[in-house]
């Protein structure tokens, strides 16, 4: 049972729905000649994986957190002697690091989990192959793509500093100067929780 007042003219939506396609019908197409003009792309889109080779240390988080399995990783394990240290050290040395982008489902949980910054995403996206075999990166093509990874944005100036930087700014001040930031911090009134 519904209201014969709330329904309105016969035909209203017929009319609404054509003024819409009439309003598009005289608007000009916005078609982008692809091949022959480069697109805009917005900032920090996501294109395909780069791989910073000197940053991994086969610590194998993003293969094991990939949910489509499309990471391989090989590495074997080298002795680094440390001079002044009483044994020789053990580190991981990457023999193999594959991305297959035929599997690859682009959620970037990869790039997130990594520690080190191995994994970067680039805003290149022209790297369709003819064969799905060719979609398989090994870690020389995934280091090509570094040079196209665009620089991480400007720290905001009146934004609180990292951890890294406060830590330094603690240890170049000296030791007394940590005390001195406690003491000049201004007193938080905590309200009164009646207890």
């Amino acid at each position: 049972m519904s209201d014969d007042g709330d329904r309105g003219l016969p035909g209203k939506g017929l009319v609404q729905g054509l003024a819409v396609t009439l309003k598009t019908m005289t608007k000009r197409s916005t078609t982008q000649q692809y091949p022959d003009v480069e697109p805009e792309l917005p900032p920090r889109s996501r294109g395909v994986i780069a791989l910073s080779e000197e940053n991994c240390t086969v610590c194998m988080l993003c293969a094991r957190e990939c949910p489509d399995w499309c990471i391989y990783i090989d590495s074997h394990k080298e002795e680094v002697v440390v001079p002044g240290a009483a044994r020789a050290r053990q580190r991981n040395v990457l023999d193999r690091f594959d991305i297959d982008f035929s599997l690859c489902m682009y959620c970037g949980i990869c790039i997130e989990v990594c520690p080190f910054d191995a994994l970067h995403w680039t805003p290149e996206f022209e790297y369709a192959e003819t064969d799905v075999l060719d979609l398989l990166h090994d870690k020389n093509r995934l280091g090509e793509w570094m040079r196209t990874v665009p620089p991480p944005p400007a720290h905001d100036v009146l934004g609180e500093p990292s951890k890294e930087e406060a830590t330094a700014a603690r240890k170049a001040a000296g030791p007394g100067a940590a005390t001195a930031a406690k003491t000049a911090r201004p007193a938080v009134k905590r309200p009164e929780t009646g207890r």
